[in-house]
């Protein structure tokens, strides 16, 4: 995303996978949001369900979220050796959170 408010990364060093999460606010609102990033099938599906929960939602919402709304939208259980991966997601929403507001320049 080009036009972005907020970024943020998240890196598994356990596994290699990294993350990228691009948030575009407007009127307090999520506007748009998306990532990019590779790595396994539970990182990547934590991150598309997390993106698609977060569209039009409110700016003050996205600190609300936390590891346990991860786990409940995969409706899967995740093993502690898979927990980084599955909270991948949540690391890029947090660094995008702490160091706001990042504007692309």
């Amino acid at each position: 995303m080009a036009d972005f408010t907020l970024k943020g990364e998240g890196v598994n060093a356990n596994c290699g996978d990294e993350l990228v999460l691009y948030l575009k606010l407007g009127n307090d609102k999520v506007t748009d949001i998306s990532f990019t990033g590779t790595g396994c099938a539970i990182s990547m599906a934590a991150a598309s369900m997390l993106t698609e929960k977060l569209k039009g939602a409110e700016k003050e919402k996205l600190k609300t979220i936390t590891p346990g709304d991860i786990y409940t939208m995969l409706r899967i259980r995740v093993s502690p050796s898979r927990s980084n991966c599955a909270l991948l997601v949540y690391e890029a929403l947090e660094h995008a959170l702490k160091y706001e507001p990042k504007r692309n320049l």
